[in-house]
């Protein structure tokens, strides 16, 4: 499918049917034919200014991947406009290739679209572990062979953070009970595996604090005074942005403090529960949670 420029990001709120069919590659017939046969897009009364939403597009985007799965059209159609759920095991390894393909031709809606089943289909650490963190692993690869792909990860990353925060949202925002604070390390600015950590707990229904990225320390020791955290997690990527006096001084104020990412592996044991893998954070949060 080549649309690389007519796939603009979600938001715009209205879609002219010419710029639709051009962007899932079938002609406007087609796409009249699906709106008539499946009652899929918006209602036919709408006259010459009928305009689909980001929904009915996403949606429109989810059908086509379900019928180059395999799916047949009719049921594929029910499946991504109904209330039929698609009854279609797809390996993680496809899921990652077809990310990374519409991520490389910076189709902005297919990546909102394609994380968005990810996720509500496998959930969020599944998909992390499976899908996502390998497709941003092949992205790093690349980088190391002189290959230059920003914007590819610019336009992944940014997705991935908001269709993180899209699924968060599904869940009670405040869940009563002491929370887990997850924080970046103040001078780091990858933070998408909190995310996928926040993201995971919000589905166990565990009380969660996140931060995000560049907050102050300042900031950080304060709201762990304040909130009273069951566990305090710090995340570092790499060891220029691992705060050890930081983390020293949240566990002075009687907070458990756990070290979470790589950034964390050269300074041995300091007296922290260190953890580098999704599984194990969830697991030690968990444990904290329930005590």
């Amino acid at each position: 499918m080549e649309s690389e420029n007519v796939d603009a990001p979600p938001g715009a709120g209205a879609w002219a049917p010419g710029k639709v069919a051009e962007l899932l590659g079938v002609s406007p017939v087609t796409l009249r034919s699906w709106s008539a046969r499946y009652g899929i897009g918006p209602p036919a009364g709408t006259g010459r200014h009928r305009r689909y939403s980001d929904a009915d597009v996403r949606r429109l985007q989810h059908m086509q991947r379900l019928v180059a799965r395999g799916m047949p059209v009719r049921e594929a159609a029910a499946a991504a406009f109904g209330s039929s759920p698609a009854e279609l095991e797809v390996p993680p390894s496809r899921r990652a290739r077809e990310l990374a393909d519409a991520a490389e031709q910076l189709q902005y809606a297919s990546v909102a679209g394609l994380l968005d089943e990810t996720l509500g289909t496998l959930g969020p650490a599944a998909a992390w572990t499976d899908v996502l963190a390998p497709v941003l692993r092949g992205l790093g690869d690349r980088w190391q062979r002189g290959d230059v792909c920003f914007a590819t990860e610019w336009a992944l990353t940014s997705e991935i953070s908001l269709a993180f925060e899209r699924f968060s949202r599904r869940f009670p925002a405040a869940v009563p009970g002491r929370p887990v604070l997850l924080a970046c390390c103040p001078a780091e600015r990858h933070s998408l595996p909190m995310e996928a950590l926040r993201a995971t707990l919000a589905e166990a229904a565990v009380p969660v604090a996140y931060l995000g990225q560049l907050v102050p320390a300042e900031t950080v020791a304060d709201l762990a005074a304040r909130l009273d955290p069951v566990l305090v997690v710090l995340w570092s990527m790499a060891p220029p942005t691992a705060d050890d006096l930081l983390a020293a001084r949240i566990g002075d104020l009687g907070c458990p403090v756990a070290t979470a990412g790589p950034g964390w592996a050269h300074l041995g044991d300091r007296g922290f529960r260190w953890v580098d893998d999704l599984a194990s954070a969830v697991e030690l949060a968990l444990g904290h949670a329930e005590a």
